[in-house]
């Protein structure tokens, strides 16, 4: 067991903790006379708070044990006289006496509480705090199983399944039954988890333990089953429920036709939706709004008004669940306008547009890049009193990160604080960005100080954002620094995180630093990809360190993966860089015969790169190979002739006929004569 100063160094509870720093009396001004276990029964029985704190310096956990049984018949008394004691008072079996009177009150708020107290300080492992309330439950002479299925329900409340499931075997080698309430919990938190494997252990367990089942424990099943697709077995174990008594609800047959609507199986959903009505179970507006979900999603859009009209018939009107359900599928096909209708449809029969209503249809305008109309929909939100949540001004500070406007991203994010809502660590992310965008990496690292001082940790995506901003405002030093802080809060780092500071520093020149961060990126065992390779063969070019750029060019050969559009334009502008114009050309021909399509940068590179007069008729077929791959009319050798004559207007005469289209590749083509004729005729 762990000792109590290992508790608090380690910072096990907030409420420890307060209580600690109110311990401001020192040894000499404690009360001269004997404290007993009956002095103590009598201070707490009669609220004598004040005098207990007093006597801190005096009490210890034997003290505390010997008191407690003697306040089984005032349990209401018990949580507050622990909350006002010092954590050196207490001990793992202290606090297992006051859960297990605590547990004898009408709700089990408090003992629960209790617990989740001391299983989040890790005060003791999950077998110590079992083996206490053991001990304490004979003590108290209990005979119910309830404080042990209160630890396991602890447990499930946390999200701790393998130590609640622990505490379910535990009780089952001592021989006590949970109750079924308690398999329900861990069933049900096994079933959040998506560890439906386990969920099928205990259901199997409880079936050896002779523990009936209740309609909650085949709702849970039902739901295991479905969400492991197995929808046959989940409409078979309906059947099941019957046979063994129990009456299917219609949270039964709703759980199934929901999973049937998943799978888009919406003729399977309509023979569940029969069955159910047949046993005079009528449908709710869930059922409704699951179907309508599946067919909007298989674009059965026709058939949901008269879906809507049976809704009608079972004497349920649509909610604004449902039109959002319309409005969602609506927004996640782009078709705003129908999204739009539906709202208007809603409004008009007097439903008014919920929050969520408007938060599908701003996320979507976002993504159509029709940010004007998002005033339009926060104005209509202020004049019908719908207050924005954190998931609004989430969606409007990311939406205009996006777009790059900081100043409205953070109007709206300093609106969100002070409404007292928390952004999300993707809002942060997307701020962080944007300020990388606007030169402003200042307020970027003061930004992550906040974050870390509301105890939010910053993430991969985030470091990312913070390294790539700085190595966009020439700070390769602070990004690389950034990476040192990635490893001191345990971060992993990925392919993007050293790729970006590889192109960092090799826009500085330095690219034996990229090389050294590729060797430590494979050190970590962190896979390099085209980018890293591609990133060195770009820096060693601009240098003119074309053997080095080759190297690294088979390097990446050798890691199996095949050179891009921009491992060649890279190479080919550093070799004409170097004069270099035969291996160029040869370049050019290779990435060809693999079916890479040069583009405007490739041969932009090679007509202004071989600058001496001798290689004006390599000049020429470059011209004729970009005039080609434009699929210019009459592009042939008299090409190469009227460039070596420097003809500019005949050049372009002969590629486009009499008349000049207009056109983007047209255009670049015209500039590049123009220009290049001009440089080589000097």
């Amino acid at each position: 067991m762990r000792s109590v100063e290992g508790l608090r160094s380690s910072k096990l509870s907030s409420l420890s903790l307060r209580r600690f720093s109110k311990l401001t009396l020192s040894k000499s001004t404690s009360p001269t006379i004997p404290i007993t276990a009956e002095v103590l029964r009598e201070s707490v029985t009669s609220s004598q708070w004040h005098f207990i704190k007093h006597l801190t310096g005096e009490l210890n956990p034997t003290l505390i044990s010997a008191t407690l049984p003697d306040l089984r018949s005032s349990p209401d008394r018990v949580l507050t006289f622990i909350e006002n004691l010092s954590p050196n008072c207490l001990d793992i079996s202290c606090y297992c006496l006051a859960i297990s009177i605590l547990s004898r009150l009408p709700s089990p708020k408090q003992a629960t509480h209790l617990l989740k107290q001391v299983i989040s300080s890790r005060l003791a492992w999950h077998n110590e705090i079992f083996d206490g309330l053991v001990s304490a439950r004979e003590k108290l002479e209990i005979k119910s199983s309830i404080v042990l299925d209160l630890l396991v329900r602890a447990y499930c409340e946390l999200k701790k399944g393998e130590d609640a499931l622990k505490c379910f075997y535990l009780m089952k080698q001592k021989g006590i039954l949970p109750k079924v309430e308690t398999c329900n919990d861990l069933l049900s938190l096994f079933l959040k988890l998506n560890r439906t494997h386990l969920a099928w252990i205990v259901y199997a367990e409880m079936f050896r333990m002779k523990l009936s089942s209740t309609v909650c424990t085949f709702n849970i099943m039902i739901n295991v089953l479905c969400r492991e697709g197995k929808f046959k077995k989940a409409k078979e174990f309906i059947e099941h429920m019957q046979c063994s008594g129990v009456k299917p609800n219609l949270i039964s047959y709703n759980t199934v036709i929901h999973g049937y609507c998943l799978r888009g199986d919406i003729e399977g959903a309509n023979k569940i939706f029969e069955a159910m009505t047949a046993k005079g179970i009528e449908p709710d507006s869930y059922t409704f709004n699951s179907l309508v979900r599946g067919m909007m999603k298989e674009g059965r859009e026709k058939e949901v008004s008269s879906l809507l009209e049976k809704m009608k018939s079972f004497g349920l009107i649509p909610t604004a669940v449902t039109y959002n359900t319309l409005i969602d599928s609506c927004c996640s096909k782009g078709d705003l306008e129908k999204a739009f209708f539906y709202r208007d449809e809603m409004v008009k029969i007097g439903i008014v547009p919920s929050v969520a209503t408007y938060n599908l249809l701003i996320h979507a305008l976002f993504l159509d890049g029709r940010m004007v109309e998002t005033d339009d929909l926060l104005k209509d939100m202020s004049e019908k009193r719908v207050l924005p949540d954190g998931i609004t001004y989430n969606i409007l500070i990311n939406g205009y990160c996006r777009v790059g406007n900081a100043k409205k991203a953070f109007k709206f994010y300093d609106e969100l604080l002070s409404r007292g809502l928390q952004p999300t660590i993707v809002t942060y992310t997307s701020l962080i960005k944007v300020l990388g965008k606007r030169k402003r990496m200042k307020e970027a690292d003061d930004l992550v100080v906040e974050i870390l001082r509301k105890g939010i940790f910053p993430d991969l995506i985030m470091f990312n954002a913070l390294i790539d901003g700085h190595c966009a405002n020439d700070n390769v030093e602070r990004a690389f620094d950034t990476l040192n802080e990635m490893n001191k809060m345990n971060v992993q780092p990925d392919e993007v995180t050293y790729n970006t500071l590889m192109q960092g520093y090799c826009k500085k020149g330095k690219v034996e630093e990229a090389c050294m961060l590729l060797e430590e990126m494979k050190g970590r065992e962190i896979k390099p990809d085209h980018i890293s390779y591609n990133t060195l063969i770009s820096g060693y070019s601009r240098r003119g360190d074309m053997d080095d750029a080759f190297r690294v060019r088979d390097d990446m050969l050798g890691a199996g993966f095949n050179p891009t559009l921009l491992t060649y334009n890279a190479l080919i502008q550093g070799l004409c860089k170097k004069q270099e114009g035969v291996l160029a050309e040869e370049l050019l021909k290779e990435m060809v015969s693999k079916g890479i399509t040069p583009d405007d940068s490739t041969y932009l590179a090679l007509i202004e790169g071989i600058g001496d007069v001798d290689n004006r008729e390599l000049q020429g077929r470059c011209v004729l190979w970009h005039a080609d791959s434009c699929h210019f009319h009459n592009a042939d050798n008299s090409l190469v002739i009227l460039w070596i004559k420097g003809d500019s207007r005949g050049l372009k005469y002969h590629c486009y006929g009499s008349s000049f289209p207009s056109g983007l590749h047209l255009q670049i083509f015209s500039d590049q004569i123009d220009m290049t004729v001009r440089l080589h005729s000097q």
